[in-house]
């Protein structure tokens, strides 16, 4: 009895933690409703400056010589005048990409674009060493914004972000929406689209409108360099800079500006290994930022709620730990009959929270926004999948902060190519491979004594089965395979930039 008791107490400490989790989602989706019957969910962007400020546009690149040249292309093409822009190609490759780069750098400067090539003589710092080694070298500009590799901003992306830091002073910086170069590809970009679309569209604007703490996305975004330098500049102690700086700057005193409105196309990871590296880079940078920030966060002067919204968010990749768990003890449970008698009802109104954000985000998008909603199943399976990759993330986490030893950042491979980068699987499909048959049997084994569950495990032998077997598959076609390049806008590729703006 004593036994069957703890159990219980395991399985709805978990459970209870996944459901406090599912009603912060639900909290934001509730801030969002009332912004939207309120008109207030976009911002009308403020009246253009009669003298735009200078503005640095900050490119990290890394072994990128499948993309370089169309992110080069996108920056030399922005509309804003060229003696105001300057363009830093932050160039820590290894291979041949540090020629192409330079060879791009050294066309649009005699186009009349102030494009630099930078090199370091280390790597150290990775991308944030890259991006304060870039401001280091011009601590004269008040702007800078930032673009990965695999990213195509839009022409009037500047005119249409610099106006909202121009407008409040206290604005650290202003985060745009990621769309997608790709978002048809398969079954792993359907979802990936899905689940990035109610998190920018939903969560983001609520958490911007509502005064929340929201994090820069590490592109397709602009600082303001006062904010950077107050917060402590770029900092590698965490593999999400990004997120490090931010709740750095807002815990300071300084606000963040979210444009659903204004969005920034990007590539898509197409393959389960290369998603589940850039999965275990933000997962564990988010987790070593919890370590970092937590402490921070509760001592600050932000009020309860900020507080709570604020842990909630630092937290966002630990409940996949806790449905391992239970995923474990299920077996235990169900022998025992410990799930007789707990309240499992309310679990299944929570997750109604899912698909409502990935519906309204859809329709708010347009299109064929029911199709793309239908598709919610995959969302599911994509993050149930992840349970075993980000779980190994947390302990890495915990590992690297209590040794206060620097992890490697592993960049994301990219596909904008006609041969895709050889990804074998690793050794870890495996376990996932028998964790997907392990909740297979706890399945078989709930239908017989508690159907109610049976469901649940089912998604997570579907989920890890899929995630797996993805993997398995690409590695195994990857000498046949052809990659056509994603469809790029013709605003990046297309059009020759000016020697001046159009407009002065």
């Amino acid at each position: 009895m004593i036994g069957i008791r703890i159990l219980q107490v395991i399985f709805m400490a978990g459970t209870v933690f996944l459901a406090l989790f599912t009603l912060a989602q639900a909290y934001l989706l509730a801030r969002w409703l009332i912004l939207w019957l309120r008109g207030r969910h976009t911002l009308p962007t403020p009246p253009a400056p009669a003298d735009w400020p200078h503005v640095l546009v900050q490119l990290p690149i890394y072994n990128e010589g499948a993309v370089v040249r169309q992110l080069l292309a996108a920056a030399a093409a922005l509309d804003y005048p060229h003696k105001q822009l300057t363009i830093q190609v932050l160039d820590d490759s290894t291979d041949n990409t540090v020629d192409r780069a330079a060879a791009l750098c050294a066309y649009y400067r005699r186009m009349g674009i102030d494009m630099q090539h930078v090199r370091r003589d280390s790597r150290a710092g990775f991308k944030a060493g890259a991006l304060a080694y870039g401001l280091s070298l011009r601590p004269d500009v008040s702007f800078a914004a930032v673009f990965d590799a695999d990213f195509i901003p839009p022409r009037d992306f500047l005119r249409r972000t610099i106006p909202h830091l121009l407008a409040e002073p206290r604005a650290a910086f202003v985060q745009t929406r990621w769309d997608h170069l790709n978002p048809r590809q398969n079954w792993l970009t359907r979802a990936q689209q899905l689940a990035f679309d109610a998190y920018y569209m939903i969560e983001q604007t609520a958490r911007s409108r509502t005064g929340l703490l929201m994090t820069f996305n590490g592109t397709g975004g602009v600082w303001r360099t006062a904010a950077i330098t107050d917060a402590g500049g770029w900092s590698a102690e965490t593999l999400t800079e990004d997120f490090d700086l931010s709740y750095r700057a807002q815990i300071r005193g300084w606000r963040a500006v979210f444009l659903p409105e204004v969005s920034v196309p990007g590539e898509i990871p197409p393959a389960a290994e290369v998603y589940k590296r850039q999965q275990m880079r933000w997962a564990t940078g988010s987790d070593q930022t919890f370590l970092k920030m937590i402490g921070p966060v509760w001592r600050s002067k932000l009020s309860l709620v900020q507080k709570l919204m604020a842990t909630a968010h630092l937290m966002q990749y630990l409940p996949h730990p806790v449905m391992l768990l239970l995923l474990l003890l299920a077996p235990l449970m169900i022998a025992t009959g410990a799930y007789h008698g707990l309240p499992l009802a309310p679990l299944a109104v929570l997750s109604l929270v899912g698909p409502v954000m990935t519906a309204i985000s859809q329709a708010l998008i347009g299109g064929a926004w029911l199709w793309r909603t239908a598709h919610y199943p995959l969302v599911m399976v994509l993050g149930t999948g992840m349970m075993w990759n980000n779980t190994r993330a947390m302990f890495r986490a915990i590992a690297s902060w209590r040794a206060r030893r620097e992890l490697t950042f592993d960049r994301t491979p990219k596909f904008s190519t006609q041969r895709p980068p050889r990804l074998p699987a690793s050794a870890h499909t495996v376990v996932e491979l028998a964790l997907a048959g392990y909740a297979l049997l706890v399945m078989f084994m709930a239908w017989r004594s508690v159907p109610s569950v049976a469901p649940l495990f089912g998604l997570y032998a579907v989920s890890l089965g899929l995630m797996s077997t993805s993997a398995l598959w690409y590695a195994w076609r990857w000498p046949r395979a052809r990659h056509a390049p994603a469809s790029l806008p013709p605003r990046a590729t297309d059009r020759r930039p000016a020697t001046e703006s159009r407009r002065p």
